[in-house]
């Protein structure tokens, strides 16, 4: 039974390369510059290892015997799980259409053969730090309640933010993870035929008592547009307004109804109880919010974000 691959502490790079020098040198190089580094020397155990241990970035070999360096990358992009990670190639092809082939099957970057380490370790340098802001920026989002994919124009999922992820599951656990479900994707394609970009609407899509809204942001290159995805539900707008406001949960649930426009009776049935206590609930509700109107009072809970 093969034995489960651990991940080392600290900025991982994997270095790919089907000559033990070639490997030798950097892994020596890396390793004294206060890099972990993990090698492989072919395009599976590659592909293995990217999976396995999520390295901080690649260092890969262009021209390998079975599957090259082109093929390599061309999967870790085309799977969710290793999608993100920079690639750099290393390469002694530096004809025009070999470096436009490498951009094209997903490289961040490129060093040509033979590798001079000082500019090898600029180049990783560089990469870790910009995968690291994209990182933060992600968590940042995941932090304040909302998500974040990357979108083509076919609907494929370019990367996504954990909590995109979560909740894309949640809602459309029969759908697959490489791309947006086909109502997104159909919004996403009118939005951006209509050339719509910032302003075209924002698309929401219920499940019970929780809605996922997707707003569509601007393009960070052609092909490519940002989804910003927020969740709404009942239950979480209640306790908004109790917080909020110092109110019971009853009295919160009264002035959500509220605001969704329901009369007394209305929320008496919601609630099981009687228009009246409806009635007096709100009174407590008027004086907490000082107001003396549904208006009013649905209009301050309506600014109160879930």
């Amino acid at each position: 039974m093969q034995q489960a691959l651990e991940r080392p502490s600290g900025q991982l790079v994997l270095v790919v390369d089907d000559v033990p020098e070639n490997l030798a040198v950097l892994h020596d190089a890396l390793d004294e510059s206060g890099y972990s580094v993990v090698i492989a020397n072919n395009g599976a155990t590659a592909l293995e290892r990217a999976r396995a241990l999520a390295p901080d970035i690649v260092l890969l070999d262009a021209v390998m015997p079975g599957m090259d360096g082109f093929e390599v990358c061309r999967r870790l992009k085309a799977d969710l799980q290793t999608r993100a990670i920079p690639v750099i190639f290393m390469t002694g092809l530096t004809e025009s259409e070999h470096i436009l082939a490498a951009f094209q099957a997903g490289v961040t970057d490129y060093v040509t053969k033979p590798v001079r380490q000082s500019e090898v370790l600029a180049r990783i340098g560089s990469h870790m730090r910009n995968a690291s802001m994209v990182t933060q920026a992600r968590s940042a989002l995941d932090a304040f309640g909302h998500a974040m994919l990357v979108v083509g124009l076919d609907g494929r999922i370019l990367w996504q933010t954990p909590l995109a992820r979560q909740w894309l599951q949640s809602h459309f656990p029969e759908h697959g993870e490489s791309g947006v479900p086909p109502r997104v994707a159909q919004w996403l394609h009118d939005s951006v035929a209509a050339g719509a970009g910032e302003r075209a609407p924002s698309l929401v899509l219920a499940q019970g008592t929780r809605r996922l809204i997707f707003t569509l942001a601007d393009a960070v290159e052609s092909g490519q547009w940002t989804v910003v995805l927020r969740e709404e539900s009942d239950a979480a707008r209640v306790q908004s307004l109790v917080a909020s406001f110092r109110l019971t949960q009853r009295e919160a649930e009264v002035l959500h109804w509220v605001s969704k426009g329901k009369t007394n009776r209305d929320i008496g049935d919601i609630l099981g109880t009687s228009p009246r206590t409806v009635n007096k609930h709100l009174e407590h509700v008027f004086a907490k919010l000082g107001v003396e109107t549904r208006t009013a009072a649905a209009s301050l809970a309506m600014t109160r974000p879930a």
